[in-house]
């Protein structure tokens, strides 16, 4: 369907309007506003985030080869969407843009998305088809909540999910196999204080 006649195109105005902290996404004509995330979101985003940098970005002795982006923005015109980490590998984007600059148009090699409530199927159904048109090689999917990582490689008609990880297991997953990741280390303690229920 189009747009309904009469009603004013959705454009990055709409995004500058939304109120502070919210973030504001255009995908397929469509504005989608969210709140801040809750606080297993954030942690996770910030855990993952920070064990990929150091191992890939920051440290001489790592494998190394990648850079990263906690919630850049990213233009693929008409469409406007916020990740919540993305990595672009050295040898096709050799470094990060100025520090200045307030959105990227190229599109990153892996990213992640971390599932909340109010985000999950705009982020399932309507973002993850985007990601694959505009070249994304690798998106992971990660739900907090249910404790789960969902692992996807790039197919040549779509997405191709290669695996489905939950609780405390360790892995070692592409892009970043190089590395092992303790998921238990991602999710938020219960109400007892204790991480791994």
């Amino acid at each position: 369907m189009g747009q309904d006649k009469g009603k004013k195109p959705v454009s990055y105005e709409d995004i500058e309007a939304l109120p502070p902290g919210w973030v504001g996404e255009i995908v397929a004509g469509e504005l989608y506003a969210s709140p801040r995330p809750a606080v297993g979101h954030l942690k996770v985003s910030m855990w993952l985030g920070a064990l990929l940098a150091t191992q890939f970005e920051m440290t001489p002795t790592g494998p190394g080869g990648w850079w990263f982006l906690t919630e850049p923005e990213l233009h693929f015109e008409p469409n406007i969407v916020v990740p919540d980490i993305a990595g672009w590998r050295r040898e096709r984007v050799p470094a990060p843009p100025d520090p200045e600059t307030p959105w990227l148009t190229i599109a990153p090699d892996w990213l992640c998305e971390v599932l909340s409530p109010s985000t999950r199927t705009v982020d399932r159904v309507r973002k993850m088809p985007l990601y694959h048109r505009e070249g994304v090689q690798h998106a992971w999917l990660i739900d907090p909540v249910r404790r789960t990582l969902e692992v996807y490689g790039r197919g040549k008609n779509g997405w191709v999910r290669t695996a489905l990880y939950g609780g405390n297991t360790v892995i070692r997953e592409a892009p970043f196999e190089d590395v092992s990741l303790d998921l238990g280390r991602l999710w938020t303690p219960g109400p007892s204080g204790t991480a791994h229920p």
